[in-house]
């Protein structure tokens, strides 16, 4: 009887696609960038660990990082839909269920950590959020206990091969914008047989308590990571406020020097948030002043429709002008692709009805346009040559192709335009910007 075929195993259709697949992920965000993938071990079997905000996206970027075949899990109830079920099959995720799905369910993860430990030991990268669910903040959750059994039975398995986890720490530029950006940071891998060895003095589930708090001190050194507490709004407020600011001094400093884009805005954020905690301890009215700047600021602007972009951006006069420009000689073709596009933007609006949570929407719409969106171009391409010579047919398919994600940039420029008007015409949104710089570079100056 031949062996059932496992999850891991080599599929022709899967090795065919993903160069499709990555190549639509990297079509999904104007920037994607990866950094420390020299951190990756080689010698052993990997268990990935990232943080969760993006729902299927935060697979879909892992997955395109590089050309090996990876196995996820996810949570159960986004399996309950046939056709979902086979896209996730088919994309190597696993169901897990959790506790709010009950005790009964709850036991059934023993077939999955079965079936993960199976993975591991054919060197298959797994991947498990250890959150355990999906949070739309730049902060981070406890972790479940599931990634730590896995790990630690996987171990006693595999004999004299090393066993990793590595903390992989995304950040969206924006959780709910399709064509944002990502970025994506790989921790400092544990090796799960030196840990247990070096904490062979207590018990395993000691053991597993220890490597939950490595892992989440590492995690969160991997991420923007702002507390989520009470002052989480403010905070990330005044993060924007300032960023430029802060960017100006880290560029000071020759360590940063080279550092551009993604990379210095996440430096440039922790480095906010970091001073904004010091300053709670060592002084509290200021701390309190700046919070308080932050919670109004944040409350006129999104009062007002005005989104953080307009507020971190470092040259405003250039951005508006540059925007302005690109918007006027692209909108011909850009409205031309927006009515090429309509059957998918209509059909990604209807489906969004069915999602009460919006962290969801880049996931629908990544799907629509991978798989809904061949087809009507296929559609299209009929009519242009049964219609039409077939040289003037060829460009048209090809100037259509790209349709939505043209309309996509088209709609952020203008939205971002408006934002920016908006921003320009509030002088006392400004102002307290400006206060909330003075405040902290001030103090700085100080010292």
């Amino acid at each position: 009887m031949p062996r059932q075929k496992r999850i891991q195993d080599y599929d022709f259709w899967y090795s065919f696609l993903r160069h499709y697949v990555d190549f639509m992920v990297r079509r999904s965000y104007r920037d994607l960038r990866y950094v420390g993938r020299e951190r990756l071990p080689k010698d052993g079997a990997i268990i990935y660990a990232p943080n969760h905000t993006g729902t299927l996206m935060d697979a879909m970027v892992l997955l395109a990082m590089d050309r090996s075949p990876k196995v996820f899990v996810a949570r159960a109830d986004i399996f309950k839909k046939p056709l979902l079920k086979k896209i996730f099959t088919f994309l190597k995720i696993m169901p897990i269920m959790r506790m709010r799905d009950g005790i009964d369910e709850v036991k059934r993860n023993n077939e999955t950590i079965e079936r993960a430990v199976e993975v591991l030991r054919d060197r298959v990268p797994f991947c498990i959020f250890p959150e355990g669910m999906h949070q739309t903040k730049y902060s981070s959750l406890p972790l479940s206990k599931g990634i730590f059994r896995i790990a630690f039975q996987a171990h006693e398995l595999m004999g004299t091969t090393p066993l990793y986890i590595v903390p992989m720490g995304i950040r969206y530029g924006s959780f709910f914008r399709f064509r944002s950006t990502v970025r994506v940071q790989v921790g400092n891998p544990i090796n799960v047989g030196d840990f247990i060895r070096e904490h062979s003095d207590i018990t395993p589930q000691e053991q597993m308590n220890r490597m939950r708090e490595l892992l989440e001190e590492r995690l969160r050194e991997s991420i923007f990571y702002i507390p989520n507490d009470e002052d989480y709004e403010p905070t990330y407020e005044i993060c924007a406020a300032v960023v430029s600011k802060q960017r100006e001094h880290l560029e000071s400093e020759p360590k940063y020097r080279s550092m551009r884009g993604m990379d210095v805005y996440f430096e440039a954020n922790n480095m906010t948030v970091k001073h904004l905690d010091y300053l709670k301890r060592a002084n509290p009215e200021l701390s309190c002043e700046l919070l308080r700047l932050g919670r109004e600021a944040a409350a006129m602007r999104q009062r007002d429709g005005i989104t953080l972009k307009s507020v971190a951006v470092r040259y405003p006069i250039v951005s508006r002008i540059l925007k302005l420009l690109i918007f006027l000689v692209t909108l011909p073709y850009a409205l031309a692709a927006a009515v090429a596009s309509l059957p998918v933007t209509l059909l990604c609006r209807f489906i969004f009805k069915k999602f009460k949570d919006q962290a969801f929407r880049n996931s629908v719409r990544y799907l629509i346009y991978l798989v809904v969106w061949p087809i009507v171009m296929l559609l299209y391409a009929i009519i242009a040559f049964v219609s039409a010579p077939w040289q003037v047919a060829l460009i048209a398919v090809l100037l259509l192709l790209p349709s939505p994600f043209v309309a996509d940039e088209s709609y952020r420029l203008m939205r971002l335009m408006v934002s920016d008007y908006r921003l320009w015409r509030n002088k006392p949104l400004r102002a307290k910007y400006d206060r909330i710089k003075k405040l902290m570079f001030e103090d700085r100056e100080d010292k």
